[in-house]
């Protein structure tokens, strides 16, 4: 009963509601922006190579790790399973989208949670986020509070339970698993590292991260090449069906909610996470002497998310030969399409992703959390709250593995939906200092000088704390 009624939340909220709303706003910043994620994609590349100015502050490749640990997990593997078994070939098409209209949403928010952010005075560090930048911008303390405790119940609930049920299904397919206790014993393990993990702190995750994610990512890839190439006949099949389903809108309107409309959009939002105000977090934490920096290394992390690793395992899947259908939703199409290429060996090596991308997300995700309970107990939590907290969050991850695929999946797009819903009409209300930062940044860059920025710039003297 729970997971119906949470599932016709999700259904009336991605039908009417945040269609709508992600595809007007990503459009609406793509054209006020003139298409940066395209004219500055070249950029973003070369900024995320850069230093900080200050030794041992957090670089922008370690923001964007952190940022990228939390969007790449397990649902780049089983989430695109999932919405193609569902929704079709099509899917994929409606995930590029979501994607590439989402690189300017994302440019945006963090842009402006770098301008908003706020001075450590005991370590200099910087912080921030969407909070941050409704309280200081739109003087609203209780709607920054409910995004705060939103953002809270996404990662550490909804998104934590997913990645240890989507763990604990890829190891279904061997013969030793038993439907009662293998989830139990994974889900165990699992907690117990996480919170091994969380309580060493952020620098501890930072470093684990930076290690993990690029190597993760980058195998992950190379292995749906070499998939790809040995079945290289398929792709351009492949190909014209995934743009011919992709407009079949007879099929879409004839049932919206099962459509590969809905099920591209919802897995490529879960997935990149644009626009929903997470990426911020890490943003703002970054050491770089201009907030537009940061709003192009966040935009090149939904790229990297959605255009690498989901296209990644969507030709995966499709040019592997197995067709895709609803009872092999989630793990198990993922594991069929391996063991059809490679054998045995193919699941053993998306177990091993798996543990990989589960580990780095559920780490990436309570990071964000940190910073969400500090902005509201306005200043570093007790450590009796934190450790109670920390326990609580690794219990979750226990219990997400011992669920079901739909109520997991359905509760994590309804606490997304609401951080979606919350977010971006704030940053449409407060684009103008990020727009104006955009403009001085490209300026700069033109000019031949090293980007600089202060508030008075975009018009904000003495209503900053950080770039006055």
């Amino acid at each position: 009963m729970i997971n119906d009624i949470i599932s016709q939340i999700s259904n009336v909220m991605y039908s009417y509601l945040l269609i709508v709303l992600l595809l007007a706003v990503g459009l609406y910043f793509t054209v006020r922006t003139r298409f940066v994620q395209f004219r500055m994609f070249a950029e973003s590349i070369r900024v995320v190579g850069e230093k900080p100015e200050k030794v041992g502050a957090v670089s922008s490749f370690q923001a964007l790790m952190v940022s990228t640990a939390s969007r790449v997990g397990t649902g780049n593997i089983v989430g695109i399973s999932g919405a193609i078994c569902l929704g079709g070939y099509g899917a994929v098409f409606w995930m590029w989208v979501i994607a590439i209209i989402g690189g300017a949403s994302a440019f945006v928010e963090s842009t402006l949670a770098q301008i908003y952010k706020r001075r450590n005075p005991e370590t200099g560090e910087s912080y921030g986020g969407p909070s941050y930048y409704i309280e200081a911008a739109l003087h609203s303390r209780p709607l920054a509070v409910v995004f705060a405790l939103a953002l809270i119940l996404t990662y550490a609930v909804g998104f934590n339970m997913v990645a240890s049920f989507n763990l604990q299904s890829t190891f279904s397919g061997y013969a030793f698993y038993d439907a009662k206790t293998t989830p139990l014993v994974v889900g165990a393990v699992l907690a117990l590292l996480v919170g091994y993990c969380i309580m060493g702190g952020g620098k501890r995750i930072l470093s684990i991260t930076s290690t993990l994610v690029p190597f993760m990512g980058g195998l992950y890839v190379l292995v749906a090449i070499i998939v790809v190439v040995l079945n290289i006949g398929l792709l351009p099949e492949v190909l014209a069906r995934i743009f011919t389903e992709a407009f079949d809108f007879r099929a879409i309107f004839g049932a919206f909610a099962s459509s590969c409309m809905m099920q591209g959009i919802k897995r490529g939002l879960f997935s990149n996470e644009a626009g929903v105000g997470s990426a911020p977090n890490a943003a703002a934490s970054a050491n770089v002497s201009h907030p537009a920096k940061q709003g192009l290394v966040q935009m090149l992390s939904v790229f990297i998310d959605t255009l690498l690793i989901c296209t990644a395992t969507a030709f995966m899947l499709l040019c592997s030969g197995v067709e895709p259908d609803k009872t092999l939703e989630g793990a198990a199409y993922v594991q069929a399409a391996l063991s059809h290429t490679f054998g045995s060996i193919g699941p053993v090596f998306i177990t091993v992703a798996m543990v990989l991308f589960a580990f780095t997300t559920l780490i990436g995700n309570l990071y964000y959390v940190d910073n969400a309970w500090n902005f509201i107990f306005k200043e570093v939590p007790p450590k009796a709250f934190m450790m109670g907290f920390r326990i609580v969050a690794m219990l979750v991850v226990l219990i997400g593995s011992l669920q079901s695929i739909s109520l997991v999946w359905n509760l994590a797009d309804v606490l997304m939906g609401v951080m979606a819903i919350l977010n971006l009409p704030v940053i449409v209300l407060l684009s103008r200092p990020a727009l104006a930062s955009l403009k001085d940044y490209t300026t700069q860059r033109k000019a031949g000088l090293k980007p600089t920025f202060k508030a008075a710039s975009v018009g904000l003297e003495g209503k900053t704390e950080y770039w006055n």
